[in-house]
């Protein structure tokens, strides 16, 4: 199954103190990938994508989606983007976002996994304070869809 994660207003450029903090402090948003964060973004960038593939079968009727990119329990899955500053190459965290499949509609996941359209989220990166937004990310400030 493919996934594609479109990140937009990221908090680095919109103006004030922490957007300032933002882009002296070199931050940037990657996915998490079993435990290295990939494809980092700086927190300025006006926006950001990611596409990767999860494995999907069923399990006792449910369906259960895997691979390097998924974290969590049966049941309770889930996808991380990581906050965090970057120095001379190293990436150290700070703060993570966690994108659940629990909340993506049954029947669009189960499409994906039937067929061969792109599930795509689309968030906000940034949260009510001007921060980068962190925990669990739910509808209505993430939607899923098949493209």
């Amino acid at each position: 199954m493919r996934i594609r994660i479109e990140g937009s207003d990221l908090p680095g450029c919109r103006g004030g103190a922490e957007a300032d903090a933002l882009r002296r402090g070199n931050v940037h948003v990657g996915v998490q990938r079993r435990t290295e964060v990939i494809d980092r973004f700086p927190a300025d960038t006006a926006s950001v994508s990611w596409e990767f593939d999860v494995t999907s079968r069923e399990v006792d009727d449910l369906l259960d989606v895997g691979g390097p990119y998924v974290h969590g329990r049966p049941g309770a899955r889930f996808l991380y983007l990581n906050w965090g500053t970057v120095d001379g190459g190293t990436f150290h965290g700070f703060r993570r976002a966690k994108l659940m499949f629990g909340d993506i509609p049954t029947e669009l996941l189960r499409a994906a996994h039937d067929g061969t359209a792109t599930l795509t989220a689309r968030l906000g990166l940034t949260d009510a304070a001007g921060g980068p937004r962190c925990a669990r990310v739910r509808p209505p400030d993430i939607t899923w869809t098949l493209a």
